[in-house]
């Protein structure tokens, strides 16, 4: 059986949640690091990922696109895709985290004049909803639907931590805990260990927009 390959960059935020999750689930991969700002490598990027969106898996003659669709490929055990609670939660980070999360990293990626302060004010608004509904739910629970690791926690560390990053968790105490549990998990861990070399990348991003 051909080694599953990732293509990914180790600080791109879905592929963080996808590396969770295969870490989590023992999974043998290699990994293939892809830099967008290469046209060759975007060039051939593009081929598998004709959305240019990362990360893809290549798992032998299938090419396996979407983080959520991704980790469900390959958890045959169901793991981590243990009920639709999980998957609706899965869903809650992805959209209403990590989405406003991206608008606002990605306005200052922007020239001045090609900003958008209303796009990013709303963007910032749907933040501070999700973290009252989030540090509502995360009140006596260890992970995100329980006691057991699922998709939801995959989905939800990459998502806070950039989040929190450009819209501070504040006085969500709840939510603030749980990243620091996510942060203390050995997959997301090893994940931020991998990414720390290129981590300036993005803290220069955010102290030069500050």
């Amino acid at each position: 059986m051909a080694m599953k390959t990732l293509h990914y960059h180790p600080i791109a935020s879905f592929c963080w949640k996808v590396l969770i999750g295969l870490y989590e689930l023992d999974v043998p991969f290699e990994k293939h690091v892809v830099d967008l700002a290469d046209p060759d490598a975007k060039a051939a990027f593009t081929k598998l990922s004709p959305m240019g969106k990362m990360p893809a898996l290549v798992d032998g003659d299938r090419v396996v696109l979407e983080s959520t669709i991704l980790l469900e490929h390959v958890d045959l055990e169901r793991r981590l895709v243990q009920s639709l609670e999980c998957r609706a939660l899965d869903r809650f980070y992805d959209f209403y985290v990590h989405a406003p999360m991206q608008k606002v990293v990605f306005d200052e990626l922007r020239p001045a004049a090609a900003r958008d302060p209303y796009g990013v004010a709303e963007a910032r608004a749907q933040l501070e909803t999700a973290y009252r509904v989030a540090d509502e739910r995360m009140r006596g629970r260890t992970w995100a639907c329980g006691d057991d690791f699922t998709l939801a926690d995959c989905a939800a560390a990459p998502a806070l931590y950039y989040a929190d990053r450009v819209h501070a968790l504040g006085a969500h105490d709840a939510l603030a805990a749980y990243l620091e549990r996510l942060r203390a998990r050995p997959s997301f861990a090893r994940v931020l260990d991998e990414a720390a070399p290129l981590m300036h990348l993005f803290e220069g991003l955010i102290r030069s927009n500050a």
